[in-house]
């Protein structure tokens, strides 16, 4: 117990020194002759298009994500997840095993995804010959990682509730608002559950919530 109280307090430190999530953006209403039922299709049309866009990323682990640049709120959106994620130093140990396992182009070409990203940290915090087996094993990393990513879109109001993976299993979410967590049985270290620590970036392609654990699918 007293390691794992000691892997959280480390995350939360490592993530404190960096910039803070982005601010909200607006706009200026010019509109002069537009109609309301214009206005309200054209919010309609917004909303469905790219869903929980409107929401800012949440959680303490949030500061670990550059104020700008590339690896900021705003750079992430432009680009597919894997390679959003490269330039997030967050995520660095995350993607080296994607690249391991081969599932960079997987990933940025798929559409509509949802995905669970282990923070540094969470890497770390497994033993490092299993974490080093893990890496050497293309077939159970690559199990392990789609584990990972859920198929759809979630907003976080979506999150809660257990949904099919990549890895073609299912993993289970419990929470609400911004409290939300995966069993410790559905974890690689088994001892406590899986937290969201910044959850709800965006990426061109995916919405990403950035966990402090590495989960384990069941045939792992």
């Amino acid at each position: 117990m007293k390691n794992t109280l000691r892997t959280r307090a480390l995350l939360l430190t490592a993530v404190s020194s960096l910039a803070i999530p982005l601010s909200a953006c607006g706009s200026d209403d010019t509109s002069g002759n537009s109609s309301a039922a214009d206005m309200s299709s054209s919010e309609s049309t917004m909303s469905s298009a790219t869903p929980a866009a409107d929401a800012e990323p949440f959680g303490a682990g949030c500061s670990a994500v550059p104020a700008d640049g590339a690896g900021s709120f705003d750079g992430m959106a432009q680009d597919p997840v894997a390679t959003a994620a490269s330039n997030n130093p967050a995520l660095s140990t995350l993607v080296t095993a994607v690249g391991k396992a081969g599932l960079g182009d997987s990933l940025n070409s798929a559409q509509d995804i949802t995905v669970l990203a282990p923070a540094n940290p969470a890497f770390e915090a497994v033993p490092a010959d299993a974490l080093n087996a893990l890496l050497a094993d293309k077939a159970k990393l690559t199990a392990v990682l789609t584990h990972h990513v859920i198929e759809g879109r979630l907003a976080p109001d979506e999150l809660a509730g257990t949904h099919t993976t990549l890895a073609g299993d299912e993993v289970t979410i419990e929470g609400s608002g911004e409290d939300f967590t995966v069993a410790a049985d559905g974890t690689v270290l088994g001892t406590m559950a899986a937290g969201v620590i910044c959850g709800n970036i965006q990426t061109a392609n995916a919405t990403v919530y950035i966990i402090d654990q590495v989960l384990a699918p069941p045939a792992v």
